[in-house]
């Protein structure tokens, strides 16, 4: 075990961890951040994303001890009242159904936008491709990515 000292949405966070342990698991299990989801535990579905210093990476492959000194960013700390542009926009398209991959999505969305404020509809999906949306939602989530595009 070894202590990190971890930023967490803006927040200084000691957990006491294995160093291979995977930063989904620091934040579920002993920080208790549970909107960030485990989907399939090898990086390929994006259930899991994060922000790392603003770039949306998947976090269930991210050992704790590679993230010290960085700034983390989860869904709970995209926006205190859920009025971030993206998360508006997806209640506006109506995005959610199951809701099981909307963290992530919201997440690999808004750091697309921090990095590229008016995407192009290719872009939107280059930057969404890999995020796996089990109810098939793709329509809806590039219209409401667009849409936050044009509410910065």
């Amino acid at each position: 075990m070894a202590q990190y000292n971890l930023n967490i949405n803006g927040k200084s966070q000691q957990v006491d961890v294995d160093p291979n342990t995977p930063m989904l698991w620091v934040l579920r299990d002993h920080l208790g951040l549970v909107g960030t989801k485990f989907g399939c535990g090898i990086a390929q579905c994006g259930a899991c994303t994060i922000h790392l210093d603003g770039n949306a990476v998947r976090s269930c492959q991210l050992p704790v001890s590679s993230v010290e000194g960085t700034n983390i960013t989860t869904i709970e700390g995209l926006s205190e009242k859920g009025d971030h542009p993206v998360q508006k926009a997806w209640m506006e398209h109506d995005v959610p159904q199951c809701g099981y991959c909307q963290a992530g999505q919201i997440m690999t969305a808004a750091a697309l936008l921090q990095q590229n404020p008016t995407p192009s509809e290719e872009e939107v999906e280059n930057a969404m491709n890999g995020n796996i949306c089990r109810c098939g939602t793709y329509t809806r989530i590039k219209a409401a990515v667009m849409t936050a595009s044009q509410n910065l």
